[in-house]
């Protein structure tokens, strides 16, 4: 038997996940697990954090993150032994432009950020009620908590994500499993490239991922990354449409 913690990463190649796995990496004993699609990449990922973490202990599995029998194939494969953290963090930025013009994209743009990640919370919650233990934590987005022009179909698909963490954390309530759900604004990151070079200001990823690591030691139910996007969301959700509807965003 192990008393180490065990962390399995979805998404482990991205950019906000692997601060995430540095941080818990350096923190003492640790079983990470890193599910990612590019084996090449996700081993890089596992070298890098052997070296940072002498008392962390790594594995990779790949698989393909829109079909839904190899998602429950993995998942599977990983609960066999019960597991204390989960951290679905997988998802892209697509061209709003895109989505309008060509299904295939928009559809592309739904699975990635919407339902991939509701299959792979779906099968480790069977999995979790079995052992009435662990933290689930789901990456949204602050664009789920309204439609906007700019990105409204990536917005959809975390919006659907916040409402199945919604019922998810109803289904387990009062139990051994706790439901995060983690909100980040713009963050600095390969995904958003093309937002900085444009002028944005964005958050360091490293600071996010230091308060999706705090939150996910906390147990909270939501968690907006950084804490000022609570504030401006709350005002954007409250907006009367009337004036809305004039905004440029």
């Amino acid at each position: 038997m192990t008393n180490k913690k065990r962390i399995v990463i979805i998404g482990a190649t991205s950019a906000i996940a692997e601060h995430c796995a540095r941080l818990w990496a350096a923190s003492g004993p640790v079983e990470l697990i890193l599910v990612g699609r590019d084996p090449v990449r996700t081993e890089r990922i596992a070298s890098d954090l052997r070296v940072r973490g002498q008392q962390a202990e790594v594995e990779v599995v790949c698989t393909d993150f829109l079909a839904a029998a190899d998602i429950e194939r993995t998942v599977a494969s990983v609960t066999t032994r019960a597991v204390d953290v989960v951290l679905i963090a997988h998802g892209m930025l697509p061209e709003q432009s895109a989505c309008e013009q060509d299904l295939e994209s928009c559809r592309q743009a739904l699975d990635v950020n919407g339902i991939s990640p509701v299959l792979f919370a779906e099968a480790f919650a069977r999995a979790m009620a079995k052992k009435n233990h662990g933290v689930l934590a789901l990456i949204g987005s602050v664009a789920g908590d309204r439609g906007r022009k700019s990105n409204y179909v990536y917005g959809a698909a975390k919006g659907l994500v916040e409402r199945y963490a919604q019922g998810l954390r109803h289904r387990f309530a009062g139990s051994g499993v706790t439901i995060v759900l983690i909100k980040p604004g713009p963050t600095d990151t390969p995904m958003t490239a093309h937002l900085k070079s444009g002028g944005a200001r964005l958050a360091p990823v490293d600071a996010v991922a230091a308060d999706i690591v705090r939150a996910i030691d906390k147990k909270q139910a939501v968690v907006y990354v950084p804490g000022k996007w609570r504030i401006i969301m709350l005002i954007i959700r409250h907006l009367p449409a009337f004036v809305f509807n004039k905004m440029n965003i």
